[in-house]
């Protein structure tokens, strides 16, 4: 396998930039991340993916996108159609539970038959996070509920959907972004609820997640925890909270790198992250002059965090047997129309 960057990019357009080629085939970026300005037509994406990997020599290269549903779907009509938020989940299974986590399990496996024929096969899926009231609506409607539990049953049947259809899950925001009152993109969110509320709220989806491959952290301070980092650069956050309390022993990728939340430049920015034991940072905006200063701090994909990456990328060959049939997909998109009718 070629030795890959630990770190994850975006580019600019539906194709690669000549300066994007170079970038590519000289750092060898593990991932690659897709946002709206990359969809194009079906086969535009087919081939941006490709692309990536045969740049960076390895088939198994990882392509993520955040397809949740809802306000957050990258990819749209008439590629993919519109599915509706987590919380519209949520509301379903506080309804009837059975039904909830069907349609948790069901759209889930939706998003994978559409994504992994376009060369996509990690989806930022499921959100893990418990709003409490009168926090920011940066999460608001993307999360399943207000209660550890809901969040906790449907994002984990979420997560076995995409991997039923051969797509990795990754879980966020951890160790939770649901009680900030600030937009991580905009501003660093502080959160000085006492240890022992995170403990009983925020933290137990995660816990009971913790077996997911992937993770991504919050731009988030715990003052509890530590008053002075955002849980992505904080090591106290991700050697006490994330790693041991929590036990999640995936791999643990940043979330962007270029959200306001964080300080300093990049290369500083990107040396904190790894200082405090994230394992691939995440740079979505595809700015070329952004993407060399993380490359400068970011060291070649080995050791423990290889072997985590190693052990994302092997749930890649796990399916439910239904890969590409039609008909299957078909019966699964009627029945997820048949639970919102009725809930309508």
């Amino acid at each position: 396998m070629s030795e890959s960057k630990a770190m994850i990019i975006g580019c600019a357009g539906v194709r690669f930039t000549v300066d994007e080629v170079a970038f590519i085939s000289e750092e060898k970026p593990w991932g690659l991340i897709l946002f709206a300005r990359n969809v194009g037509l079906p086969e535009e994406i087919s081939a941006l993916t490709a692309r990536f990997r045969d740049l960076t020599g390895r088939e198994d290269a990882p392509v993520f996108i955040d397809q949740e549903g809802g306000r957050v779907q990258r990819i749209r009509e008439p590629i993919a159609p519109p599915y509706p938020s987590g919380a519209s989940i949520g509301a379903l299974y506080k309804r009837d539970p059975e039904t909830g986590r069907r349609a948790a399990w069901v759209m889930s496996r939706l998003h994978a038959a559409d994504l992994l024929p376009l060369g996509i096969n990690a989806d930022c899926l499921p959100v893990l996070d418990v709003p409490v009231k009168g926090a920011h609506d940066v999460i608001g409607d993307r999360a399943y509920g207000y209660e550890p539990e809901t969040v906790a049953t449907l994002g984990g049947e979420a997560a076995r959907g995409l991997m039923a259809g051969g797509v990795l899950p990754v879980i966020k925001h951890i160790p939770g972004h649901g009680r900030a009152f600030s937009d991580s993109h905009l501003a660093l969110p502080v959160v000085d609820t006492p240890l022992d509320d995170l403990r009983s709220h925020d933290f137990p989806p995660f816990r009971g997640l913790k077996d997911i491959p992937m993770a991504m952290t919050a731009h988030v301070v715990f003052s509890a925890i530590d008053p002075e980092q955002p849980a992505t650069t904080s090591p106290t956050v991700v050697r006490d909270i994330i790693r041991e309390e929590i036990g999640f022993d995936g791999l643990l990728m940043s979330d962007d790198v270029s959200m306001k939340a964080l300080s300093g430049d990049f290369a500083a920015r990107t040396g904190s992250i790894f200082g405090a034991g994230c394992d691939v940072v995440l740079h979505c905006n595809g700015m070329m002059e952004e993407m060399l200063a993380v490359a400068s701090k970011t060291p070649v994909l080995e050791g423990e965090a290889a072997n985590r990456a190693a052990r994302a990328l092997r749930h890649l060959g796990s399916s439910d047997g239904h890969l590409g049939d039609a008909a299957y997909i078909a019966e699964l998109r009627n029945e997820l129309a048949g639970f919102l009718a009725a809930a309508a």
